[in-house]
């Protein structure tokens, strides 16, 4: 019987057009067409694993156009010879010398990586009946560290402190996957604070997600200050009143500690998405201190780790954390942002990284440095990817979730075989389908009907007919 090869691979340009109802705006980004640079690897066989990177719309064709490169130097490899050997995989995917002379290990030659990367990974936990939290989890420390891209970071994380810290926590991995099957890893929401939201919207939003368990809230900020504090003290009005929340409801004060809370337990993150520079970000933000916020989001550029090291140190005497991450590009970045104590809380991207391989880099990082992983997730698809981060941060490298919390955006999960769902309690449900994966394979309809730019709903578009864009809530994604 031949071996299982990677045969061939598809390339998809899927654009959703999310700029119709302002879902994704922001102070940097006031045009959103969240999308998906979306690949298939094939093989000899049934198996088949998908991935992508993320987008918010032009410039996906350049993405697309990269990851045909990347993976065309895969095509004709054995499944399992990657498979026993991912870590040597992810070094393959970025040792192309003229590739990485475009960017080494960053921008869009990173992004095309992090899409077949992720696809094999895919592929990976599909061949062994598992989602790909639990066929990581399943590892033993040295799977996992043999997995892992250590390359530039042994100033901040050796293989043996990585070894060492995996092993510490090895004999209780299966209380905490038991623990975290039983109720969910806790989430929260940032679909009630788009920037282009109306005061109406964000107060319907607010109630729904509070009704649906939700206790931390984002809101989206930058643009003007005066403006932001209102719309921020409108959601504090609501998150703060006892009198809205679920009858019976209780919240864990370990999950709300040092957070900031309201007196309802109630948690409100703001998120600046880059707008700044280090002296603006300091001034605007102690105007928006009667927000009571848990931290600022990307409150400057992302590559600037003096910079958040310069932010987080002026506003610490306001109990006003930093948190950044979801476009910070490499492994190095995060390094240095640790490594400068400049961040309260670590963001990591399923795609701005170059694939799992790098993520795990992250997350040892992390639990060394004892700083809480809490993913980025706005986008197409980035919630059904980061779950299965969160879970391995939990159960094999961190063992705590007490700190952590998972952002959801309640947005084009009904375009996926395996999506996301939150409980009652505002918590993430645990993927559990063996057939799932990495849980970003989307229905074939969804796949055409928003190609772009000759998908149906393009076209109609172009032509000025284009069906009329709708918004689900929170409570109707919850299963």
């Amino acid at each position: 019987m031949a071996p299982v090869t990677i045969t061939e691979f598809t390339v998809h340009d899927i654009r959703f057009p999310t700029n119709v109802t302002g879902d994704g705006t922001d102070a940097m980004n006031k045009e959103c067409d969240y999308s998906a640079a979306y690949v298939v690897l094939k093989t000899n066989t049934d198996l088949k694993g998908q991935g992508m990177t993320f987008t918010i719309g032009r410039g996906n064709e350049i993405v697309c156009y990269a990851i045909n490169e990347v993976a065309k130097r895969i095509v004709g490899k054995e499944v399992e010879s990657i498979f026993a050997d991912m870590g040597a995989f992810w070094d393959f995917l970025v040792a192309d010398p003229q590739h990485r002379w475009l960017g080494p290990e960053k921008g869009v030659i990173a992004l095309a990586t992090a899409a077949v990367c992720n696809a094999a990974w895919d592929m990976f936990a599909k061949a062994r009946g598992k989602p790909l939290w639990k066929l990581i989890v399943d590892f033993t420390p040295e799977e996992f560290v043999k997995a892992t891209s250590f390359r530039y970071i042994t100033d901040a994380i050796t293989k043996e402190e990585a070894l060492a810290l995996l092993k510490e926590k090895e004999a209780t991995k299966k209380a905490r996957e038991e623990e975290v099957i039983k109720r969910g890893y806790p989430a929260y929401t940032t679909s009630v604070g788009w920037l282009g939201y109306t005061d109406e919207k964000v107060r319907r939003l607010t109630l729904e997600s509070l009704n649906q368990g939700f206790n931390h809230f984002k809101l989206k900020v930058g643009a003007d200050p005066e403006d932001d504090l209102r719309r921020g003290l409108l959601i504090r009005s609501i998150i703060d009143d006892p009198k809205n929340l679920p009858a019976g409801r209780t919240i864990d004060p370990a999950t709300i500690e040092g957070k900031n809370a309201g007196p309802a337990g109630c948690v409100l993150m703001v998120d600046a998405n880059q707008v700044w520079d280090v002296p603006q970000a300091v001034e605007y933000m102690k105007k928006l201190e009667p927000l009571k916020p848990w931290f600022i989001e990307e409150p400057t550029a992302p590559d600037d780790a003096v910079g958040h090291a310069t932010i987080r140190k002026a506003l610490k005497p306001h109990g006003i954390g930093v948190a950044t991450g979801e476009h910070a590009h490499n492994r190095m970045v995060f390094k240095q942002l640790l490594q400068l104590d400049a961040i309260d809380v670590c963001q990591i991207d399923s795609c701005r990284l170059s694939g799992v391989n790098e993520i795990l880099a992250v997350l040892l990082m992390s639990a060394k440095f004892g700083v809480p992983v809490c993913p980025h997730a706005g986008g197409v698809g980035l919630c059904e990817y980061v779950i299965h981060l969160s879970l391995i941060d939990y159960i094999a490298v961190s063992g705590s979730m007490e700190r952590n919390v998972l952002e959801f955006v309640d947005h084009l999960h009904e375009h996926f075989l395996y999506p996301v769902s939150i409980n009652t309690q505002g918590r993430y449900n645990v993927p559990q389908d063996p057939k799932g994966g990495y849980s970003i394979e989307m229905f074939e309809q969804s796949m055409e009907e928003y190609a772009f730019p000759g998908g149906s709903y393009w076209v109609a578009a172009a032509a000025g007919n284009a069906p009329k864009a709708e918004h689900r809530t929170a409570g109707q994604a919850a299963h």
